[in-house]
């Protein structure tokens, strides 16, 4: 029997250390402080509007529109102009499955397949391999622009992205002493949440996490149904609420010529062949009742959403999917490549590898629309115990708290598909890396409200059009 070669040549941790000490020399750790843009830097808007070329044209206003409503908000939108901003900066060549996008509202309490509460990371639109630091940093500045929202100090925003990268670093080294399968089966769950939250000596901060957590578990599938649905003489069919909900019958009777309608067959039937088969089983019980263009997020506002009603047993056996376009990672341009042939695919294969645990439903599609072009999307259930975080309503004591939940869980997301032992000897034993990016995200949240105001600029000129929703 031959043993394929990658099973023979396993680095032993004392070599996969050196690695890690060696990337100091590429990229030193006190040299990831402040951001200087490069000189031959893009314009931010020209930036968002390359993609925007690729979206629904009646919905790009909306996504302007989002953006401006603070620096914060534009920063969640503004994943690909720090991604050229980090693809131009000296690096590690460590590499993990990147989030690409891991601001911190995109961690959240979810469920898992057995019905426990997690936390975890939560979107995977732009996901591929890269540079550990790129989701550390884009994570660090998140917190630096938030803080600033809130109106808190620079030392309390200092304080939080220090909390939140000391969290990365300490979690990493401890992952560094693990054995594999014990990393592999690592959880950030509810109970995990407790002993931390018990160590603050603030109550309120203890009462507030056991509201989130119960009313996490509340955000079901049928929540979602009662919300999005009505009954009608037709039976049961998702509730208009045009721009931002449009039922597929609707958006045919306004431009029929549109072609919209090859999503319909489309993304159910390839969705389907993607699920295991015991999963593809499960799917059968399910018909098919009504299908609607959503509008989501801010970043993603423009791509084409779907939300898919399906019916089991009676009108009150749902099963609410949504199905997303899926494009290009922002990070694509600036890593070595992107082998995926199908951009959902992409999305699941990373979200597989960083989370703990996925959705059971979660699969991907192709579709060639009536225009001739081709469209892939990624699967999942709409609305499964998520709870989402609301820092506008935090004190400083719970936002550095939420920082270290934030970055002890990208740590665990990182050490899955990357290699702790390098990882943790590059960070060390000191605090230089977490110091260091503390000036990064100061400086980079310094830009992100210049970028901001050359949005605001664009809209007032005319040269973009900004909408309201």
């Amino acid at each position: 029997m031959t043993v394929p070669r990658d099973f023979t040549a396993v680095p032993t941790p004392a070599e996969r250390a050196e690695l890690g000490r060696k990337a100091r020399e590429r990229a030193p750790r006190s040299g990831h402080g402040r951001f200087e843009p490069d000189p031959n830097r893009p314009d931010p808007v020209d930036v968002i509007e390359g993609q925007s070329a690729t979206r629904l044209p009646e919905l790009v206003p909306i996504r302007y529109g989002r953006m401006l409503e603070s620096p914060f908000r534009f920063y969640r939108g503004a994943a690909a102009i720090m991604a050229a901003d980090l693809g131009t900066l000296p690096h590690t060549g460590l590499t993990v499955q990147l989030c690409g996008d891991a601001h911190l509202l995109n961690f959240r309490l979810l469920a898992s397949p057995e019905r426990h509460l997690v936390f975890d990371l939560n979107d995977f639109d732009e996901t591929l391999p890269g540079p550990f630091e790129w989701d550390v940093k884009r994570l660090a500045a998140s917190f630096v622009t938030a803080g600033r929202a809130n109106g808190f100090s620079p030392k309390e925003q200092n304080a939080a992205v220090r909390i939140c990268v000391g969290a990365y670093r300490e979690r990493m080294r401890a992952f560094a002493g693990m054995r594999t399968l014990d990393i592999w089966y690592a959880q950030d769950d509810a109970d995990r949440m407790r002993e931390l939250m018990a160590s603050s000596l603030d109550e309120d901060v203890r009462r507030r996490t056991d509201r989130a957590t119960a009313k996490a578990r509340t955000r079901t599938h049928l929540e979602a149904f009662a919300k999005l649905t009505r009954l009608t003489d037709e039976g049961r069919r998702i509730a208009p609420d045009p721009p931002l909900i449009t039922p597929l019958d609707r958006l045919l009777a306004e431009a029929p010529e549109a072609g919209r309608a090859e999503e319909l067959t489309g993304v159910l039937e390839g969705y389907a062949r993607t699920l295991p088969a015991e999963r593809r089983h499960l799917l059968r019980h399910y018909r098919l009742v009504d299908m609607a263009r959503k509008v989501v997020g801010v970043g993603s506002v423009g791509t084409r959403c779907w939300i898919v009603l399906l019916l089991g047993r009676d009108d009150e056996d749902p099963l609410l999917l949504q199905a997303k376009e899926a494009q290009e990672s922002v990070l694509s341009a600036h890593v070595d490549g992107d082998d995926f042939d199908n951009q959902g695919r992409r999305v699941v294969t990373g979200q597989r590898l960083i989370q703990t645990t996925s959705d059971i439903l979660l699969g991907w599609t192709h579709v060639v629309g009536l225009d001739g072009r081709h469209r892939d999307f990624y699967v999942r259930q709409l609305w499964d115990w998520k709870g989402i975080a609301r820092p506008e309503t935090m004190g400083p004591g719970l936002f550095r708290l939420f920082g270290r939940l934030c970055g002890a869980s990208l740590a665990r997301a990182h050490a899955r598909s990357g290699d702790p032992v390098a990882i943790a000897a590059y960070l060390g034993k000191s605090d230089r890396f977490e110091r260091a990016l503390t000036d990064f995200a100061q400086s980079y949240a310094d830009r992100n409200e210049r970028d901001f105001e050359a949005l605001q600029a664009a809209v007032r000129s005319g040269r973009v059009t900004a909408g309201s929703l």
